[in-house]
């Protein structure tokens, strides 16, 4: 005996395929990325570069000062109450920073002073920054130097 196959239409059902689940999914996470995009900045994050003026405006108001040049170039040169902390010692001294001070890292024309900079926000620093231009435009700009060790 042979079945016979029904020629009544089968129910359908209301699941949606599998592509359309993702594409919804994929949807709703880039609402989400664009809408904390839009967020703004926690108050502990500084921008990760400032001008001379704006590093003189935050040492005036009790900012941690940090030179990363060699001692002979702080010697020539260096912002009054500034910390020297070369750059290649910066990784093993890291502890000597204050973590409850905003940080402000100078170099002589600003290439050091990022690379600072970086070490510190790796090393879980949320409070630091670094000087566009260096000593060089801070010293230009007219702001207060000091020389000698």
């Amino acid at each position: 005996m042979t079945r016979k196959k029904s020629s009544a239409p089968q129910p359908k059902t209301n699941r949606l395929p599998i592509w359309a689940i993702l594409i919804v999914v994929l949807a709703a996470i880039g609402v989400a990325v664009v809408l904390t995009s839009n967020l703004p900045a926690t108050t502990t994050s500084l921008p990760l570069e400032i001008s001379v003026a704006q590093a003189a405006e935050m040492r005036e108001q009790g900012a941690f000062v940090l030179d990363v040049r060699q001692p002979e170039e702080w010697n020539e040169l260096h912002v009054p109450g500034a910390t020297l902390i070369p750059l290649d010692q910066l990784p093993n001294r890291v502890s000597e920073v204050p973590k409850d001070q905003e940080i402000v890292v100078i170099c002589r024309s600003g290439n050091r002073s990022q690379a600072g900079r970086d070490i510190l926000l790796q090393a879980g620093f949320e409070k630091v920054t670094s000087v566009r231009g260096g000593i060089i435009a801070w010293r230009n700009a007219g702001y207060p130097t000091v020389s000698g060790p």
